[in-house]
């Protein structure tokens, strides 16, 4: 059965559900597509009539990805990307709780239906209204050419970003007609969509147009440098053979996404992967300091007080490197020289790997070089960024909360442990969605009950800034003396300080140097 939905720029035709009503591929922003191109979003244009609304929008262009997490697959891509999705209980003037859902995917990769249902069982759970949404992505949506082309491509490289604000503002003027309240949204995220939420919480662009955030493995770390991005622009130009503005404008979206792997190394590369070249990083195409959009990195906002007053729930899995590590070929038979060697950017590397393999022997656990690798890959990128998120955001606002996802994937026969987005299978109750997610996530009694509590508690925390519900008990806010920390898994329980002689080594590595790189 259809339903129509009334917004600021036209009429919407969404589809009415057992449980809910949802309306897919609604534009919030002009198609950034040819003199668009690295632009800011525009205002969408109204149309007339009424809009169908029954099918996603094309995500952002993006190579196929290669990953042992499921529900990656993407058929319609395009740079005409700038859509979202909307499922609400009812549409009525309940005023429900917004949860505004930033996909994952390295900057790279990634649409707003990945890992959704067709009905959400989070909305129906929590009585809340989920949004997820498409951004640019890579070079389309995280390259900054203002110098390189001397201000006539004026991109910040945080055009992805911006795209992102464009959202918050159609949730701001619209979510209303739909059951929500746009006084009460939450943005929540994960791995580069949690990086996403860390660098909103630090930019003057999004203030006011969110009131919580859940970063999920991933904080507020993630930004090129400005020498970064000069290199960064200079080597995608002499790659393209041209600095001239309409000459870039007129490449093909597809030699765009070539040009992309080009400058990373090329398409699965492990050189690029595991041992990146220093003057660009692993990951190149990311948020940028620019002095406008991100006036620094998101941390050092977040410190001086640019989230205040909002409460963040943050945390990370347990084993996040683990699937990357232990599946990569390349990497096995390391010794502690490769880890210095692929971890050289870190200051007090020979530290680190001390306490690292120190802690894991106390504790009883294998800690080979390769072990040690991962474990400070994943606090590098994933768990020390949450940890100093929460210990800076406690300056500025009481409901402060960390988590650490323990549920093991059951994938190679237990090894990859908690890994990177095992988390997003109860997030979104889609563990058994098929077998391949079934294979990754696992399932049984214990998997349906974490997904109970992870819904409900994330439902909690946007509805009232806390994530206490009675499925995880009473849930302490995070400080510096206690460290209060839930970990959600088999056992659903409070910890104080987890894993502190690893956190403590990392006290003397400045910001700049942990994060994604």
């Amino acid at each position: 059965m259809s339903v129509i939905a009334e917004t600021r720029s036209g009429r919407l035709e969404g589809r009415q559900l057992e449980t809910q009503v949802v309306f897919k591929g609604i534009p919030y922003a002009a198609p950034p597509v040819g003199p668009r191109r690295w632009l800011p979003p525009a205002a969408v244009e109204p149309w007339t009539g009424v809009l169908a609304a029954h099918e996603y929008g094309p995500a952002c262009m993006q190579a196929p990805l290669q990953t042992l997490l499921p529900g990656h697959k993407k058929e319609a891509l395009g740079e005409d990307c700038l859509y979202l999705n909307v499922w609400t209980p009812a549409l009525d003037d309940a005023r429900r709780p917004v949860m505004v859902w930033i996909h994952g995917g390295a900057f790279m990769f990634g649409s707003g239906d990945q890992m959704m249902r067709e009905e959400q069982t989070l909305v129906s759970r929590g009585d809340v209204v989920l949004v997820s949404i498409n951004y640019r992505l890579g070079p389309y949506g995280f390259l900054n050419l203002n110098e390189v082309t001397g201000g006539a491509i004026p991109s910040s490289g945080n055009e992805g970003l911006l795209d992102q604000v464009a959202a918050l503002e159609w949730v701001r003027d619209n979510i209303a007609a739909f059951g929500g309240d746009p006084g009460n949204v939450t943005i929540f995220g994960e791995s580069a969509g949690g990086m996403s939420v860390g660098a909103l919480l630090s930019m003057p662009a999004a203030a006011g147009l969110f009131h919580k955030a859940i970063p999920q493995s991933g904080a507020s770390h993630t930004a090129n440098t400005p020498q970064r991005i000069e290199a960064i622009s200079t080597r995608f130009a002499e790659l393209a053979g041209t600095r001239d503005a309409d000459a870039l404008r007129a490449l093909s979206a597809e030699r765009v996404l070539e040009l992309q792997h080009e400058v990373i190394g090329g398409t699965g590369s492990d050189e690029a992967t595991w041992a990146p070249d220093r003057e660009i990083g692993s990951q190149p195409f990311q948020p940028c300091v620019d002095g406008k959009v991100l006036q620094e990195l998101p941390i050092h906002a977040v410190a001086k007080g640019s989230a205040t007053g909002v409460p963040v729930l943050v945390g990370s899995t347990l084993d996040e490197y683990k699937a990357f590590v232990y599946a990569e070929p390349s990497l096995q038979g390391m010794d502690d020289d490769d880890v210095r060697e692929r971890l050289g950017m870190l200051p007090g590397i020979d530290g680190l790997i001390t306490a690292y393999r120190d802690a894991f022997a106390k504790r009883g656990e294998p800690h080979a070089a390769l072990d040690v690798f991962a474990a400070i890959g994943s606090d590098r990128q994933f768990r020390i960024p949450a940890v100093r998120l929460a210990e800076t955001q406690c300056a500025h606002e009481t409901r402060v909360y960390q988590y650490i996802v323990t549920w093991p994937s059951p994938l190679m026969d237990g090894m990859m442990g908690a890994t990177h987005g095992i988390d997003l299978g109860p997030v979104f109750d889609v563990c058994d969605l098929s077998d391949e997610h079934k294979r990754f996530f696992g399932e049984g009694p214990a998997l349906d009950a974490l997904t109970v509590a992870m819904q409900k508690s994330w439902a909690a925390f946007a509805r009232t800034g806390n994530p206490a519900c009675k499925e995880t008990g009473d849930w302490p806010a995070y400080d510096a003396k206690h460290r209060a920390t839930m970990m959600l898994g088999e056992q659903i329980v409070v910890e104080e300080a987890p894993l502190d002689a690893e956190r403590r080594a990392w006290d003397d590595v400045p910001d700049d140097a942990i994060g994604e790189y």
